[in-house]
């Protein structure tokens, strides 16, 4: 026991090589807007922040989580892009970015889906959380629920559009990154919100995404525009290219183009400076050897909830080494660390990443231990 703990105690006093660049600091970079993040969204590495916990009003880009609730019931199967949903004559009331719904129309989900995304139609919001709870009140708790489970300590809805100027409703910049990566984390969603141009009603109706990165900045996925005299220009932007995807949010933005500016310069500093790495499954890495266990092995995994690493970019591909405990003793409990996995490129350390138990291990028996030692004296 005491050999455990003093190899333990040597671990984690061991240099650690950073697994990416410390975070921007605010001068660092030179955003105009008074709020922003930049996250990436496979690991959810935070990149850089301006004032990214405030509380600020986040106009349409409330419509993040209302866009996530309905594709998550789309894809838990409660709800099908084809089914057809009738606007009430409150959903027909509102204005604002809106398609000008009539009292009574009917409208597929997917046309729907497509109007919220592309233009930030406060009728089809509405029009979506009636149909999917019975009235915009019972989905604003829903939002609510959902923003708690993913540790939203900074997001408070009381409606899903974003429209009204309510001081009880509001969100960060932080937590919108989390919001959106939750949303492009369902690649449905990018079905919808990488539309440029398309039209509703039989073509009759045209559409012409609010969100102009779309159409000018490589790689755009999306995501979410909004605007009020008070919450001023926001944006959720994401944008992905080989395999890596990031998200800037903006919020309190004093122009389209400055908001704009502020989105490209913080996904231009991502794409620059960052490369991602998938990390071996743990059916590729060593098996463990345990003495005195019921088992004379046990599996390993990589220490981290995530399967990649985000690095400083350039270099060539990454090598991973396997350290193990060369006393690893039964019982050995699942989670319980075995040693450390080393991360290094053109002989660069990267990160040292924890090695755990994928499984538990009982130590065997007095009998068990006789018929070893007897075992081994047979050998010899």
């Amino acid at each position: 026991m005491k050999r455990f703990f003093l190899l333990f105690l040597l671990l984690a006093l061991l240099p650690r090589a950073p697994a990416c660049a410390e975070p921007l600091r605010d001068g660092d970079l030179k955003i105009a807007a008074d709020h922003a993040v930049l996250m990436e969204s496979k690991t959810g590495e935070l990149l850089y922040e301006k004032a990214a916990h405030e509380r600020v009003l986040p106009a349409s880009v409330t419509k993040v989580m209302t866009l996530l609730l309905i594709v998550e019931d789309i894809e838990s199967g409660r709800l099908k892009t084809d089914d057809v949903v009738t606007a009430s004559e409150r959903a027909a009331s509102f204005g604002g970015s809106c398609v000008y719904l009539e009292e009574g129309e009917r409208m597929s989900v997917d046309e729907m889906l497509k109007c919220i995304a592309v233009v930030s139609a406060n009728d089809c919001a509405v029009a979506m959380a009636e149909h999917l709870c019975g009235s915009e009140e019972v989905f604003v708790e829903r939002m609510n629920r959902r923003a708690a489970e993913l540790g939203l300590a900074d997001t408070h809805f009381t409606n899903c559009t974003g429209l009204f100027e309510d001081d009880d409703h509001y969100t960060s910049a932080y937590d919108v990154a989390v919001m959106a990566r939750e949303l492009i984390g369902h690649e449905l969603i990018k079905r919808y919100t990488t539309i440029w141009m398309d039209t509703i009603r039989g073509g009759s109706f045209q559409l012409s995404n609010t969100n102009k990165l779309v159409y000018w900045y490589p790689g755009c996925t999306g995501l979410k525009t909004g605007y009020t005299s008070k919450a001023m220009y926001c944006l959720a932007a994401t944008a992905e290219r080989e395999g890596v995807e990031y998200i800037a949010v903006i919020m309190h933005g004093a122009s389209i183009e400055e908001r704009n500016a502020d989105a490209k310069a913080l996904l231009n500093y991502a794409f620059a400076n960052y490369s991602l790495v998938e990390l071996p499954d743990a059916s590729t890495l060593p098996r463990a050897e345990v003495a005195w266990g019921k088992a004379e092995s046990l599996a390993l995994r990589p220490g981290t909830a995530q399967r990649y690493l985000l690095t400083a970019k350039g270099g060539e591909d990454c090598d991973f080494s396997c350290h193990l405990r060369p006393d690893i003793t039964a019982p050995v409990s699942e989670g319980e660390v075995m040693g450390e996995m080393i991360v290094t490129r053109s002989a660069e350390e990267l990160a040292r990443l924890p090695l755990l138990a994928a499984e538990s291990v009982e130590r065997i028996g007095f009998s068990g231990i006789f018929l070893k030692l007897l075992g081994s004296l047979a050998g010899l």
